[in-house]
């Protein structure tokens, strides 16, 4: 099958450093590791697992991050290589194993890319506690290898699909999947918004885990999908107080208000003065930037996790406020925490996704978006701004590399 695939090594490490500043071939072309080739089908390993055809997938921030060796190497240890990249996957079934029950051929599927220690083969008594909770994004057996084979081999570490050597991730035609994995797609939602399940569930797993008091005011920086799905998924479930939305540019804050922001403001002067007009004072130090004291937001979800937007999201957090991070914030140099204890603020991180509590039951994340997404809440799927081909992955990882320039939001491929 055709598939893209990435390999990873100091040598490319350092030419993605030195000429990938210069020349987006260093980074996307076949210098760099990345390329469209032929590789083998995997074989399905056992009776619970499916054969899948990919029909979409997204590329994420975080793939432009690893491709271009920008991500802090502190997960390289969680994944193996060479990979076919790709996690945020719209599939179709094409055959089953013989006990799957799940799922049956031709249908739609979104397919969770985290690896369960169950996933991995390992009997209930071996398992780790996330995953026992249902909680595999912080599975602790990610690191080693999987007792389930692969053409005899146990199965590689790696904490997800598309950072795989064995389990090969959306950027490739064909693929494969334990059942558990596995969530049909209802036949109301149109691919377009299908293939957006993965993103949206981030933001809706964080919000379900730390939700808004009833009537707060909320604040999501960020311009990305990750962000405008935390808006969405804010007024999709019900939240009824103010959302203020920081974005970048015109056509993003389009998309936050069609997905439920009231308010849609730019980083600097715009996000100052609405943050005065929550009750906050401006105080000048002796040394560096204007601190604020009063009013401020009781929960912000900073879904960038820049050293700068972290650094606003606590000079910006209300006294006993709540700082949610879903950008994957790694080494941030110089970051102040002085208004951590001092407005003594609760910061949490969320990753993944996995079982909820919903409505008075257990559901995994997944299954929530689609119940949401069935019931028409908000037009997600403006949300994929450019398509491509797998032959044109090139084209498509600039687009999301470049957005400013290219204004893409989401990019998917479509082999």
């Amino acid at each position: 099958m055709r598939a893209v695939t990435f390999d990873v090594s100091i040598p490319r490490y350092l030419l993605a450093k030195t000429a990938g500043r210069i020349h987006e071939a260093a980074v996307f072309g076949r210098p760099s590791g990345l390329e469209l080739t032929d590789v083998r089908e995997p074989a399905i390993p056992g009776r619970g697992w499916v054969r899948l055809r990919v029909l979409s997938c997204g590329i994420c921030g975080t793939d432009v991050s690893n491709l271009t060796y920008s991500a802090s190497p502190a997960m390289e240890p969680f994944g193996s290589f060479p990979a076919v990249p790709g996690h945020e996957i719209l599939a179709e079934v094409e055959d089953v194993g013989p006990s799957v029950s799940r799922v049956e051929p031709g249908q739609r599927v979104s397919v969770d890319p985290l690896l369960s220690c169950r996933v991995r083969g390992h009997p209930r008594e071996a398992r780790c506690p996330s995953c026992e909770i249902g909680r595999p994004g912080t599975c602790e057996m990610a690191g080693e290898d999987g007792e389930i084979r692969i053409e005899g081999e146990p199965l590689a570490r790696g904490l997800t699909i598309g950072y795989h050597r064995d389990l090969p991730g959306g950027w490739g035609e064909r693929m494969i999947a334990h059942e558990d994995q596995l969530h049909p797609v209802p036949d109301p939602i149109p691919s377009a918004a299908a293939v957006l399940t993965e993103p949206l569930s981030i933001g809706m797993h964080a919000l379900l885990n730390a939700p808004p008091a009833r009537g707060d005011d909320v604040l999501v920086i960020g311009s990305g999908p990750i962000a405008l799905g935390t808006i969405w998924g804010l007024r999709a479930s019900g939240f009824d107080g103010t959302i203020v939305a920081q974005t970048k540019r015109s056509h993003e804050a389009e998309l936050a208000e069609k997905l439920g922001a009231d308010e849609v403001v730019s980083p600097g002067l715009e996000a100052r003065q609405v943050l005065v007009e929550t009750g906050a004072s401006a105080y000048q130090p002796i040394v560096g930037p204007e601190v604020y004291s009063g009013g401020g937001f009781p929960v912000i979800f900073d879904c960038v996790g820049s050293g700068n937007t972290i650094a606003q999201a606590l000079r910006f957090a209300a006294p006993r406020g709540r700082v949610v991070l879903l950008g994957c914030a790694a080494e941030i140099r110089k970051l102040d925490l002085t208004f951590l204890w001092a407005r003594e603020l609760e910061v949490r991180g969320f990753v993944g996704y996995g079982r909820e509590e919903w409505k008075g039951g257990a559901r995994h994340t997944f299954q929530v978006v689609h119940e949401l997404l069935a019931e028409g809440h908000g037009p997600v799927e403006e949300l994929v701004t450019h398509t491509f081909s797998l032959g044109e992955y090139r084209r498509g990882l600039s687009a999301a590399a470049n957005h400013a320039r290219s204004e893409a939001v989401k990019v998917v491929l479509e082999p």
